[in-house]
């Protein structure tokens, strides 16, 4: 088991600036490699404190806030129109930064691309869901319109 500073989020793991324990390999190989964390030291303690600060800085203000996004997004419908072949197959996929991005576009409020999740790849025309951690104990459900590109 080795101990690591998260630098970005894990899902199912945790959170930026906090200190976990995982196997070697899965740290060696995968987690620092990534950039999604960096070897625990005595010293990094300044660290933690400096990535915690930042993430309390991204996150929204209040839990009012982030209330009041989730019901937006989770009322309105986001649409995407993606460029698609026969039978409404797309060319790739959608990414977390094209629905941050049509959120944006469509007046929601911002989202952080890295805080939303979506559980199965979208690959074709039609609607989907995605969800977004607003906060660490609030998450909302965006419903995400594909239609094909004129």
């Amino acid at each position: 088991m080795s101990k690591l500073i998260l630098t970005h989020e894990v899902t199912g793991l945790g959170a930026p600036g906090d200190i976990v324990e995982v196997k070697n390999g899965y740290g060696r190989n995968y987690l620092i490699p990534q950039g999604f964390a960096v070897a625990w030291t005595r010293g990094g303690e300044k660290q933690v404190d400096s990535i915690k600060a930042a993430r309390v800085a991204r996150e929204h203000a209040t839990i009012e806030e982030a209330q009041d996004l989730k019901a937006k997004l989770e009322a309105n419908t986001v649409t995407l129109a993606i460029k698609a072949g026969e039978g409404g197959r797309l060319f790739g996929s959608v990414k977390t930064s094209d629905i941050a991005d049509a959120v944006a576009a469509a007046g929601l409020g911002s989202v952080d691309k890295r805080k939303i999740e979506i559980t199965s790849p979208i690959k074709s025309v039609g609607q989907h869901e995605a969800t977004v951690r607003l906060r660490d104990d609030l998450v909302a459900t965006i419903t995400v319109k594909v239609v094909a590109a004129k």
